[in-house]
């Protein structure tokens, strides 16, 4: 049998951070195609699992508390084989990033938490831009925005993580 060389740099799982419409799923395809990644989009997992049982915000976290559960032994599965992943679930909250956390530390993995600092003026317009295309996943409302919004938390030094900020600005 052929010995295979392995990559002597660790994989690394690029997380996304920001509100909805923020550009957190154009950016996760990027981050895929300049690093080679591969990406695990939540929207997408959602849409063809539990589109039919997701009406609200609780049914949101319903589903997506059953997806995590059921994708976090594949995703450290995949970084310990060496595939670095981009993983397009929002790192919006501090439980979010806590379960992420668990993830990297598992499967002994890097990691790049990319947080876009974008003004909810301009994700709104993105939004509602997004829902008239048709083109997405999930439509969100104004009011689903807002309701969302209120629980985000932009990340914090204590929490440990190798940030990398992509404000309206620089993009």
């Amino acid at each position: 049998m052929e010995s295979v060389c392995a990559s002597t740099s660790r994989p690394t799982l690029h997380l996304l951070c920001g509100k909805i419409a923020a550009g957190k799923s154009t950016l996760a395809h990027q981050l895929a195609q300049h690093t080679g990644a591969v990406i695990v989009s939540e929207d997408a997992w959602l849409a063809h699992l539990f589109a039919e049982e997701m009406h609200d915000v609780a049914d949101y976290l319903r589903c997506a508390g059953k997806l995590r559960n059921a994708m976090t032994p594949h995703l450290i599965a995949l970084l310990q084989r060496g595939v670095s992943v981009v993983l397009d679930f929002p790192a919006n909250t501090v439980n979010q990033r806590q379960w992420m956390k668990a993830v990297i530390h598992s499967a002994g993995a890097e990691h790049q938490l990319h947080y876009l600092d974008v003004p909810d003026d301009v994700c709104k317009t993105r939004l509602h831009a997004r829902n008239a295309s048709g083109q997405h996943d999930f439509a969100a409302t104004d009011a689903q925005f807002a309701l969302i919004s209120s629980y985000f938390v932009a990340p914090q030094s204590e929490e440990g993580f190798n940030v990398v900020t992509h404000s309206e600005l620089s993009r």
